[in-house]
């Protein structure tokens, strides 16, 4: 029995991510892949680190909280933020990246790395041997979703997240639709379909009225216990919160003026660069679940979508996370067993970078617990700490899932003046000070 290896299960992003940090690391590693052999609802190409949903790992600026912990991955090392960066497409204020570019790249960093050795096929059960990270995503296989439960003595929470449709660009009508970004940030890259009040009303009575998706037979025994994750809400779901619920979402026309005016349109829709070549636009935050049929109707009621060809439609499906502060530590590894770690959104925190912040850290610590080293365990004066020890708080009573905010990160130690932004700026400039100093005396 070997004693000298790190199993990694899910070569998803936080499961490449703890794999890459564990190699890096001098470790030898074994990394669990049960693609190409077997694929998951959701899951589709047969690269790591695919993308799911949206190809937007969200904010670049450091008064956004998630900007900040983009920037202490890239002080950290991170193979996922390395590749973001090599694959960005144009987003304004955005990183986002070409999805298949984005997750070749992550492969073949993997693969090429000596001590990594990649093994496909589904595991049903943890290795009793070594130190393993579990990081097999919010679709867990049945089979070891009930090997986790049964070894946790925890029941599994669940939640419905949903992925918005993806249009070809050649099919945009440009002379109703044209190319902007928000007040003016970064290159006009996003495509924005301008509506006026009637457009808008008859799109939203024929949004509200849709007929949706039935659940698939992986979600069904849950049906009737659904929650939501707001951070992706289907659309046809926000639109039932009241008739001007998208207008101050999705939909919000400030900001984005008709060329050459400064008047704005009662509503817009905003699509999002999907590939480097331009040939792929998807619907910024019309996460759905409606029929297929029924995204072909309404969404061309959308001006300049009345011909548009959609490339993949909007999905819904469950994702699966432990009740993660009953179990687990802020190193990621379980209060029961030292030696197995989770990482991803099965913890609990919600989101890319998100879910690579937990890598990082999973695949770090079961280095340095194979190494005989003390965990590395930052706290929340940093995003990538407050996410782990939001995660690992015994105090949360209803445990959901999370993204990263600034909420979570410890308050200024000191007044500051000058509004939010401000405030924001300061605490990730101590943030990422803070990273570069415990990272870089690390023993």
């Amino acid at each position: 029995m070997k004693t000298d290896v790190i199993h990694v299960i899910g070569a998803g992003l936080a499961g490449s991510e703890a794999a890459y940090q564990a190699a890096k690391m001098g470790c030898q590693v074994i990394l669990h892949e049960m693609k190409p052999q077997k694929y998951s609802p959701a899951h589709h190409y047969e690269g790591m680190a695919e993308l799911v949903c949206s190809n937007s790992l969200r904010s670049l600026q450091l008064t956004n909280a998630v900007g900040l912990l983009k920037e202490e991955l890239r002080i950290l090392g991170s193979l996922i933020m390395e590749a973001a960066d090599a694959t960005s497409v144009p987003a304004g204020a955005a990183l986002a990246v070409d999805r298949y570019r984005f997750s070749d790249y992550v492969t073949e960093k993997i693969r090429s790395m000596p001590n990594i050795t990649v093994v496909d096929g589904e595991v049903t059960e943890l290795p009793t041997d070594g130190i393993t990270v579990v990081a097999t995503g919010p679709l867990t296989s049945d089979a070891l979703a009930k090997h986790l439960g049964e070894l946790l003595g925890e029941s599994y929470l669940s939640f419905f997240d949903a992925a918005a449709p993806i249009v070809d660009a050649s099919t945009i009508d440009m002379s109703k639709a044209y190319f902007a970004s928000r007040y003016g940030k970064g290159d006009p890259c996003y495509i924005n379909c301008p509506m006026e009040k009637d457009e808008y009303d008859a799109f939203y009575e024929a949004l509200i009225s849709a007929e949706e998706a039935p659940l698939k037979d992986f979600d069904r025994e849950s049906q009737k216990d659904v929650t939501v994750f707001e951070g992706c809400m289907p659309v046809e779901v926000m639109a039932k919160r009241g008739r001007e619920t998208l207008l101050f979402g999705p939909l919000k026309p400030v900001g984005l003026p008709y060329p050459g005016t400064d008047r704005d349109p009662y509503a817009v829709i905003q699509l999002r660069q999907e590939n480097a070549e331009k040939t792929m636009y998807n619907l910024v935050g019309f996460q759905t679940h409606l029929t297929f049929e029924a995204q072909r109707r309404v969404f061309r009621m959308i001006p300049g979508l009345e011909n548009a060809e959609f490339l993949r439609y909007g999905v819904m499906h469950r994702n699966t996370y432990i009740n993660s502060p009953k179990l687990l530590k802020s190193d990621y590894s379980l209060v029961s067993n030292g030696n197995i770690y989770f990482a991803g959104q099965m913890t609990g925190v919600e989101g890319y970078i998100e879910s690579c912040s937990s890598g990082w850290l999973a695949g770090f610590n079961a280095a340095r617990k194979m190494k005989g080293l003390t965990p590395f365990t930052p706290d929340n004066r940093s995003a990538i700490g407050a996410l782990a020890n939001y995660v690992s708080d015994r105090t949360v009573a209803a445990f959901q899932p999370m993204n990263v905010n600034f909420g979570i990160i410890a308050s200024p130690d000191k007044k500051i003046k000058g509004g939010k932004a401000v405030r924001n700026q300061y605490l990730s400039e101590r943030a990422l000070s803070y990273i570069r100093e415990i990272y870089e005396n690390l023993e």
